[in-house]
């Protein structure tokens, strides 16, 4: 059985974690941020390992062993009874990040939704991060040519994500609008769904 799917999308600093933190709240819906289940990783098992070895140097972790270690999350939530695939929407946020994980997740994931999270002045969301550097002491998210590099990164592997699944599935968002106005926005869209 596929997984009924919306992808949460956009540029580091869209607000893709704030919007899926909320939407997973309702009932009917489960949110899994890829960037969240890297951070739970235990790091002494052997997708720890791989994902140390990758993040000390500033690098992404290889598709195979990140959509392993999603697959594994998955699985574990089922078990543990937080996500029910035949009743819950599955939010996710941070995967695909490219069009091999699409590849790699094609027969794993029904997209029914991409909700791009966007906006018309890109340094907006390089206010964001630099704001959430602080914040939540990312220290990654700190410097301005990490940002950059991120940003370009975006561009260059990710959006093309959203040709791979097509246009008939994308509702655009603005997501330099408030918290909850986006929130409006996106929940307007699921209703249609």
């Amino acid at each position: 059985m596929k997984l009924k799917t919306i992808l949460l999308f956009g540029a580091p600093g869209c607000g893709k974690g704030t919007q899926g933190k909320a939407l997973g709240t309702l009932p009917g819906y489960f949110h899994c941020s890829c960037g969240e289940v890297f951070r739970s990783l235990r790091l002494d098992s052997d997708l720890g390992h791989v994902f140390v070895r990758y993040s000390s140097q500033g690098q992404l972790v290889p598709d195979e062993p990140t959509v392993q270690l999603w697959r594994e999350f998955i699985q574990n939530s089922q078990r543990a009874g937080r996500y029910e695939p035949a009743s819950d929407q599955l939010l996710l946020d941070g995967i695909p990040r490219n069009v091999r994980q699409a590849e790699l997740l094609r027969d794993t994931l029904d997209v029914r939704a991409i909700v791009h999270l966007t906006s018309p002045d890109p340094g907006r969301f390089v206010e964001r991060l630099q704001r959430r550097a602080l914040r939540e002491n990312r220290l990654d998210d700190a410097k301005l040519e990490v940002i950059c590099d991120r940003l370009a990164t975006y561009e260059r592997e990710t959006r093309p994500v959203l040709e791979f699944y097509g246009l008939e599935v994308l509702h655009t968002v603005d997501a330099t609008q408030t918290p909850i106005r986006v929130l409006q926005d996106i929940l307007a869209i699921l209703v249609t769904l």
